[in-house]
């Protein structure tokens, strides 16, 4: 599909249900919260479906939004949503339900009926702009502020490589609305508790490296969480961390969860592919920002990506260090 066609469309129907993805993060959440606003101005009725694992930096964004219990809709539309096993908790009932999928990851499984992926885009927040532009809704500040957070989460508050002139463009728009971006910059760049600090000494104090320092592996165990009582909101862009150390080329983070499971965050430089190194785990994601659920316990998995890496890195040294 084009825009227009995406544009038309939801201009023709009525009573939509958007879906989030799993685990979700400021572009998706932040994504369907301006989507909703957006088709709430043109008199459509439209909520989100209620994302049990929405964290408190993005409740005030995202919870207003949810569906209210008995709601009757007709079209069901995920944004940001790669493939029908990122659905919510909860959303999996509607697998082979799904009307419209709006997404930037190339990775889209093309699971719904009608799909618009633009990859070029840093966020799926830019496309929500376009996408409201072609509608020829007014982006108020309630809009501005949530496209800003769905944009400037999934650029690192744009400093990853995926930032484009055309995401400054677009968030400079965005900002003469009148929206209070240094506020909004504090809370989800520059505030941290004292369990997420506490996390990262951990962490900090237990990373490995690998194939002569191309790589970085983080660890966090549910041990690491219970001792620093850090909670999901405390894990944003932890990721980030292990990509962030000079000369790493590979940043893994795994995450043991509680039922048996991990969840694994790569990120790369360009010259290695992320999506390709998740994608063989079932996962998938941006050619340098990729995930995976992997079920096997924490060293298993480490295990497992390593031997994975060997077949994506040349290491000078021959082998893992």
């Amino acid at each position: 599909m084009t825009l227009n066609e995406v544009a038309a469309w939801l201009k023709e129907n009525d009573r939509y249900l958007i879906v989030t993805h799993r685990r979700p993060d400021g572009d998706t959440l932040a994504s369907a919260a301006a989507l909703a606003l957006g088709l709430k101005a043109l008199g459509k009725t439209v909520y989100l479906f209620p994302n049990a694992e929405t964290t408190p930096r993005f409740d005030a964004i995202a919870t207003p939004h949810f569906m209210p219990e008995g709601y009757a809709f007709d079209h069901v539309v995920t944004v940001d949503t790669a493939s029908e096993d990122m659905f919510a908790i909860g959303a999996e009932e509607l697998a082979g339900r799904v009307s419209l999928a709006i997404d930037h990851h190339p990775s889209n499984t093309f699971y719904a009926r009608m799909t618009y992926v633009d990859s070029v885009c840093a966020a799926c927040g830019e496309i929500i702009y376009q996408l409201l532009d072609i509608l020829g809704v007014p982006i108020t500040q309630e809009i501005a502020l949530s496209l800003y957070v769905a944009i400037a989460t999934d650029t690192g508050c744009f400093c990853y490589a995926n930032t484009t002139a055309d995401t400054h463009r677009i968030a400079a728009a965005l900002m003469d609305t009148g929206i209070d971006t240094g506020e909004i910059n504090k809370a989800l760049f520059r505030s941290k508790t004292r369990a997420r600090v506490e996390l990262e000494g951990m962490i900090l104090s237990s990373l490995k490296f690998y194939f002569g320092g191309d790589v970085c592996v983080v660890t966090i165990t549910q041990d690491m969480l219970e001792s620093s009582q850090a909670t999901d909101n405390d894990t944003d862009d932890i990721a980030s961390i292990a990509s962030g150390i000079d000369g790493v080329r590979v940043g893994i983070t795994i995450r043991e969860n509680g039922d048996g499971t991990c969840k694994v965050s790569v990120r790369t430089t360009p010259d290695v592919d992320a999506n390709a190194i998740c994608a063989r785990f079932g996962g998938g994601g941006h050619a340098m920002a990729a995930g995976c659920t992997i079920a096997s316990p924490v060293e298993d998995v480490r295990r497992a990506l390593l031997d994975e890496l060997k077949h994506h890195l040349l290491c000078p040294s021959g082998g893992a260090v």
